[in-house]
């Protein structure tokens, strides 16, 4: 016996939206980390900028100049997220701003602060966060940190550092096309992961697809082929031996029924869902209602007759939506000697009426019985509870 943990998550469906969300978080990321690291470019230089009793017009001009830099930075992200999909002519047009933006603020604020590392370095940036093949883009990183790295050693020969030890301004300048690619870089990896996974996925679903088919086929040509040979033999038959053309008929009737039964029963076993998804799922639907659920399901539940139990646990989990009072809710699923035992259990309002005993506990009872199994449904005061029981034995009906 084991208990579902309230945040366990068990069906794909459900991985695959935290993955979607994971993309979309990673790519968010991957923007606040550039524009960081350009914001606190801007501000060392408009720190080196007031250093250098400079006027208050040119730090001002720095600074703000530097967040519209910025901005247009965020115009050239969103670009090379969505570069697949994009055109020539739509993807110059998409650069022309932020290229443009970068040049008139790194050649003003750079003449006006007398720095070459400073005009250098937006045009630089924009040039790193493009989007270049893979053996372009690290000879454009070393050649982005080169530049900058030897920009800011001429600065620091005439003395435009602010006071800084030379080293610094370098360090910077040869860290930032790294650090700004190593974000982008990040974002490609977990990209290329969910077109794989999408991928696998669709490779799944047409390997099903081709399962069926090919299962499909079997049975159906098999059962055709005996029907055709049997009409065949009837159709000589009747008018000789009428008796025994009957009985030929008889068993062509016989075959198309095992037919349709031997489909019914391959539709039925791909549709069934493994029970300890369907208990999962049904508790994971409860906690995102609002309801506090305790879970208390088997080790081997997988093994539990799914084809009966499946369809009572959609039901009865439907049913405590629609009818129970929206606070606590009881999900069981036990192994016996030779049974399996289903409880569902929740709260209800004082005094209500209750509506549970509709049409919907009418079909569980049904299926139920069909599977050999008992239905028992309590009624207590503050409480609603049912409980089914089918032998162990059905599961290899599923």
């Amino acid at each position: 016996m084991s208990s579902i943990p309230p945040s366990s998550v068990a069906e794909p469906a459900l991985g695959a939206r935290q993955l979607a969300r994971g993309i979309t978080a990673t790519w968010w990321y991957t923007v606040t980390a550039v524009l960081f690291i350009e914001l606190m470019l801007v501000v060392a230089w408009a720190g080196i900028a007031a250093a250098e009793d400079v006027s208050g017009g040119v730090v001002l001009f720095v600074g703000i100049g530097g967040v519209v830099w910025c901005a247009s930075t965020l115009m050239l992200l969103v670009h090379y997220r969505r570069r697949v999909d994009s055109g020539p002519e739509a993807m110059w047009r998409s650069l022309a701003v932020p290229f443009l933006v970068a040049a008139a603020y790194g050649l003003t604020a750079g003449a006006l602060v007398s720095s070459w590392q400073l005009a250098a370095m937006p045009i630089v940036q924009f040039f790193v966060l493009l989007s270049w093949p893979r053996g372009v883009r690290v000879r454009v990183v070393l050649a982005a940190t080169l530049i900058l790295a030897a920009l800011a050693v001429v600065d620091s020969a005439a003395g435009l550092n602010g006071g800084l030890p030379w080293w610094i301004p370098v360090v910077y300048g040869a860290l930032l096309p790294g650090m700004s690619v190593s974000s982008l870089w990040w974002w490609d990896v977990l990209v290329t992961l969910d077109r794989a996974r999408a991928s696998e996925a669709k490779l799944a679903a047409t390997q099903e697809r081709l399962r069926v088919a090919t299962d499909v086929h079997d049975l159906q040509g098999h059962h055709l082929q005996v029907v055709a040979l049997q009409l065949e033999l009837a159709e000589r038959l009747l008018p000789i031996d009428a008796d025994a053309g009957m009985e030929q008929l008889r068993a062509a009737r016989v075959s198309v029924d095992e037919a349709r039964q031997g489909t019914r029963d391959l539709a039925t076993r791909f549709r069934s869902v493994p029970l300890g998804d369907e208990l999962a799922n049904a508790r994971d639907l409860l906690v995102a209602a609002g309801l506090e659920v305790e879970a208390a399901i088997d080790a081997d539940a997988d093994a539990a007759p799914a084809s009966a139990l499946g369809p009572v646990i959609r039901e009865t989990t439907t049913n405590v939506l629609r009818h129970g009072a929206g606070r606590r809710a009881r999900l069981l699923l036990t192994r016996t000697t030779d049974s399996w035992r289903y409880e569902i259990g929740n709260d209800t309002v004082p005094g209500a009426e209750l509506e549970h005993d509709g049409s919907g506990l009418d079909g569980i009872r049904r299926r139920i019985e069909e599977a050999r199994g008992t239905l028992e449904v309590r009624r207590e005061a503050d409480e609603f509870v049912v409980v089914v029981t089918v032998p162990a034995e059905t599961e290899e009906g599923r």
